[in-house]
C-alpha cells in the first residue's frame, strides 16, 4: 500500500449531532448508511494504509465496527460542536491513529460521509495533485453556476428592496461574460502532515484545486438525500445499460 512511497491515512469524520437532518450520518443512501458508504469506499482503495472513523457517537462507532473499522476511543465532546473546525477534528484523529499504529502517516485524506457520490478517481486525483505537485493541501471543487456567482447575487434591505451585492459596475446580466468561480464540494480533502498536524491549517496557504465536472451532492438538507438516491440510481442504470446481461 501507500502512494508514491508515502504512507496514507484516511479519516472519516462523522459527528452524531445534526440540526438539519437528525442522525444524518446514519441516513441510508443507495442501500447503505452515509458513514458505511464512506468507510467501504476508503477500505476499497488499495493505496490507503489505514482508515479511521472519528465520531462522538457510540451508535456511529458501532456502524463503523460493522464495516470493519475499529473505533478505540470516541471523539472528545469539545470536538463535537457545531462550531469546531474540520481541521481540528482531522488533527485529533490523525494523532490518535499514529499513536495506535505506532508510526507517523505522511499524508491523509479527509472523506466526509455527506458526499456519497465520490469516486475512486476523485480520491486518486486528489492525492496525486497533493503529492506530485508538492502542495500543502488539496481539495475537490465544483464550478459555481452562473446564477449563484457574485455578479448575480442580490441583497435585501430592511425595507425589503432588492440591491446588488456587488457595485453596479461589476454586475453582469450576460452569463457568458461572468468569470469562472468555484466552490468546495466536500468530496475529498488531502493534506501533508505538516499542514494539519504541525500548522493546524488547510486552505490558508497552498491548497491545490481538483475540479469535478459531473453533478455531485453534499448532504445538508432532506432533499439532498433524495437527490443523492436519484443520482446513484441513474448511475446504476447507466452501468447496467453499458454491460447488459448475456
Amino acid at each position: 500500500m501507500s502512494w508514491a512511497g508515502r504512507s496514507v491515512l484516511a479519516v472519516i469524520p462523522a459527528r452524531g449531532g445534526s440540526k438539519g437532518i437528525p442522525r444524518k450520518n446514519l441516513c441510508v443512501v443507495g442501500g447503505s448508511t452515509l458513514v458505511g458508504r464512506a468507510l467501504h469506499f476508503a477500505r476499497e482503495l488499495e493505496w490507503i494504509d489505514r482508515v479511521v472513523l472519528s465520531t462522538d457517537s457510540e451508535e456511529i462507532a458501532e456502524e463503523g465496527r460493522r464495516h470493519g473499522v475499529e473505533v478505540p476511543t470516541l471523539r472528545p465532546v469539545e470536538l463535537a460542536t457545531d462550531t469546531v473546525r474540520s481541521v481540528e477534528v482531522w488533527r485529533h484523529a490523525w494523532l490518535a491513529a499514529e499513536e495506535e499504529a505506532g508510526h507517523r502517516f505522511d499524508v491523509s485524506l479527509l472523506l466526509q460521509p455527506t458526499s456519497p457520490l465520490r469516486t475512486a478517481e476523485d480520491a486518486e486525483r486528489t492525492i496525486a495533485s497533493l503529492i506530485d505537485g508538492d502542495h500543502l493541501a488539496a481539495a475537490t471543487v465544483s464550478r459555481t453556476p452562473g446564477h449563484f456567482t457574485p455578479e448575480k447575487t442580490l441583497t435585501v434591505t430592511r425595507e425589503r428592496v432588492l440591491a446588488s451585492y456587488l457595485p453596479a459596475e461589476r454586475t453582469q446580466s450576460i452569463r457568458q461574460l461572468i468569470p469562472p468561480y468555484f466552490h468546495l464540494n466536500g468530496h475529498c480533502y488531502g493534506a501533508q502532515r505538516r499542514t494539519v498536524v504541525d500548522a493546524g491549517t488547510l486552505l490558508e496557504d497552498d491548497c491545490v484545486a481538483v475540479e469535478i465536472e459531473r453533478p455531485v451532492v453534499n448532504i445538508d438538507e432532506p432533499f439532498d438525500l433524495e437527490l443523492a438516491d436519484w443520482l446513484l440510481a441513474r448511475e446504476s442504470e447507466s452501468i447496467a445499460r453499458s454491460f447488459p446481461p448475456r
